[in-house]
Order: structure tokens, then sequence, then C-alpha cells
């Protein structure tokens, strides 16, 4: 090359265009190609939780029965990731309570330990116990349950008597399939259902053909709902299409929402404080797998997904681009360099739960009465959400936005109320 072009390509590159800002628009799409990439793993991990437990029906074995829970948690993690799009997207919220509806009172699924009761005055169908009975005859209600099938769950027994605790569908009801109660309140131990409950020929529990059936259906389920919602973030889809709606502002507007509402109200306040204020392990997310310090922790890393325009899939869908950080740190460095802080410390902080759940110590145990280290480390992942909610606040005051509502809790916002 001559030293005339070698002249003429150093003088260009002195003159090099910088990068431009990103643009909102590109931020909106970025979010959501994030969720697009998560839904779609959540359909693909709900498929191989399908193959488990078909391989575990197949053949019913202890170990069958563990591959089932692994892949179980495998399929729950990234879900996790993707509530950073409830509150603010109203397709998203809506649908949320076919797969993630908890607490659940598990005895109208299947058999129950005497401690759980026999009966409870907000909830007729609390020991209604489908697997066991074909036929439900429940507050002068029959419902025909000779066949357990996606559409008897859906249809009939999601939230039967319209008692939100009836949860009969998604992952808490598998999850309660493959672990059984968990019945060592805040001692170590989760829940501990023998894989012959799903054993025709060596049967415990009773009616493991129809324990089988449910499970099947509850899978089934799942998966088809999972679809749903990987169909309405594909692009053309309709949660895409009723976020550009919105405009720009009402795009960014979503983000925050979805961010602080599940830092604060959801998260550090439902989730999280109530549980610990009353020590009580049925306030546990994840109550019979003891997975509940990963739930959180994948809730605090979908809030960082949205920021940060980034996802690490568990599956190789990676996706990165142009953020709502990035808006930020053109408007305000100095808000952009806090924010971050606050995430990185909210992060930091949850991951000293995980290890220490990793240690042996399981969030219920953390939770649990006289365990003063156990309730710091909790309450350090609380009082860290709620400093990071603060500077959302900031952000959308930075941006211009709307006042925007995030969802609170009576165990921040009002605590005395959680003991009337």
């Amino acid at each position: 090359m001559n030293s005339f072009k070698l002249g003429l390509m150093a003088a260009t590159a002195l003159f090099v265009t910088p990068a431009l800002a990103a643009t909102p628009a590109e931020v909106l799409k970025i979010y959501g190609d994030v969720a697009q990439a998560a839904y779609e793993d959540l359909l693909e991990s709900a498929m191989t939780l399908k193959d488990a437990v078909d391989a575990l029906v197949a053949e019913p074995t202890q170990a069958n029965l563990e591959a089932a829970r692994a892949a179980w948690i495998a399929a729950r993690n990234p879900y996790q990731q993707t509530e950073a799009y409830r509150f603010g997207n109203a397709i998203v919220d809506d649908w949320e309570g076919k797969v993630n509806a908890w607490p659940l009172d598990e005895g109208l699924i299947d058999y129950v330990d005497a401690s759980y009761g026999e009966d409870s005055e907000a909830n007729v169908f609390y020991t209604a116990n489908v697997i066991a009975n074909p036929s439900l005859e429940v507050g002068g209600e029959t419902i025909d349950a000779g066949t357990i099938t996606p559409a008897l769950l859906a249809d009939s027994l999601q939230e039967a008597g319209e008692v939100e605790a009836n949860v009969a569908t998604g992952y808490h009801a598998i999850e309660f399939l493959l672990w059984g109660q968990d019945l060592n309140g805040t001692d170590a131990g989760a829940g501990n259902r023998p894989a012959t409950d799903f054993d025709p020929a060596n049967c415990t529990g009773g009616n493991c053909e129809r324990r089988i059936q449910y499970l099947q259906a509850a899978t089934d389920l799942l998966i088809s709902d999972l679809e749903e919602m990987a169909a309405a973030w594909a692009r053309g889809g309709e949660a895409r299409k009723e976020l550009s709606a919105k405009g720009d502002a009402g795009g960014l507007a979503t983000i925050l929402t979805g961010m602080g509402s599940l830092s604060y109200g959801e998260l550090a306040g439902e989730r999280m404080k109530l549980g610990l204020m009353l020590h009580d392990p049925e306030e546990e997310h994840d109550c019979f797998s003891d997975n509940t310090h990963m739930s959180h922790y994948n809730d605090v890393v979908g809030i960082r997904n949205v920021y940060f325009g980034e996802y690490k899939s568990p599956l190789g869908n990676d996706v990165s681009g142009p953020s709502l950080a990035s808006l930020v740190e053109d408007k305000d460095p100095e808000l952009a360099a806090e924010m971050k802080a606050k995430l990185d410390a909210t992060l930091a902080a949850f991951e000293a739960m995980k290890a220490r759940a990793e240690g042996g110590e399981a969030y219920d145990q953390m939770i649990g009465e006289g365990n003063e280290e156990g309730n710091a480390v909790v309450q350090a992942a609380i009082d860290a959400l709620i400093d990071q909610t603060r500077s959302i606040e900031r952000v959308v005051k930075a941006l211009e936005l709307e006042d925007i509502a995030f969802e609170g809790s009576d165990s921040l916002d009002n605590p005395t109320a959680v003991f009337q």
C-alpha cells in the first residue's frame, strides 16, 4: 500500500463520526428481543421437562424422579428472569397467573399430611383432592374429574370457587407433584415424595394412575401457556404490538414500571419481607423444592436484563443491544453510575443469599425465627431492593416520564396491618 493511501486512512480515522446515543425505539426493540429469547428458552426447557416427566412415568424410579426435579429447576430458573415484564405489560400480567400463581392450597390437588387440617373457612376446595376423587361435589357444585386433562385444570380447577389459593396449574402445581409437601418447617429438608407415588404396580399414596394423569396434564398445559407468550413476543406478536402502541415514552415507562414494581412491592415486599416478618416457611416462593433462593436471585437478574438490554441464555440464545442504561447515561451520567451501583449492590446481596443456600441453609431456614444471621442476610437483600427502587424512581424523573405508581406491599408500607 502506498504512502498516500496510508496517509488518507490515518486522516479518515481522525474524523470517524462518534457513535450516536441509543434511541428509545432501539431500546424498546431490544427489550422485546430479550423477552422473545427468554420465552423461547422457557418453552424449550418446558419441553425438556416433559421428556423427563414421560421418562418418570415410563419407569418410576428414584433416579428418574430426581431427573424430573432437576428438569423442573432448569425450566424454572429462566422463568423468573421474565418477571420484570409483568406489571407494565398487561398482556403478561393477565397471563402470569396461569403459570406462576402462588401460594397454593395443595389439598386441592392431592393427599396432604394430617397437620394440614381438614377444612378452611376461606376455601371449600381446601382438601378436595382431585387426584383421589373422579367427581367433586363442593359447595353445591359438581365437577366431573373422571379424566384429568389440561382443560379440567385450566377451566374448572384453577381458582375454583374464585379462590386465588386454588392453584391447579403452572410451575408450582408441578413442583408439588414432583416433591410433595415440605413438612420440615424451618428445619433442613425439602419435600420428599417417593417415586412409587407414580408407580401403579407398587403404588404409594393411592391413585397413582390419576397422579400420573395430573402431572402429564399440568406439564402439557404449561407448554401450551408458554407457547402463547412466546408467540406474543415474537416479531409482530401481540405483546410487541401493544408495546409499540404506547409510543416511546409509554414504552420506557413500561420497562421502569416492571423494574420498580418487581423490585419493591412484589419481591422485597410480598415474597420476602412478609415471610421474614412472620418467620413462616409457607411464605417461601418455591416452598416444596427449596429452590426459593434461585427464584429470588433470577428475579434480580431479570431486572438487570431489561435495564442493561441483555440476556444470557442457558440455551445459547443471547441478546444484547441498545439499553435503558445507555439512555440514562446520555441524559445524566451521575445518575447512570448511581443506578448501576445500586443494581450491582443488590446482585451482590442476592449472591450472598444464594451462596448461603448452596452452602446448606435453605431460604426457609434463613427466615426462621431465632436465626439472626440468616434473617440478616435476607433483610440485607430486601434493603438493597428498596434502595435500588429509589434510584429507579429518579430515572423516571430524569427521563421526564409521567409519574409511575410502583406496586406496593403492606409488609413494607403498613407493617402493622400484617398482624391484624
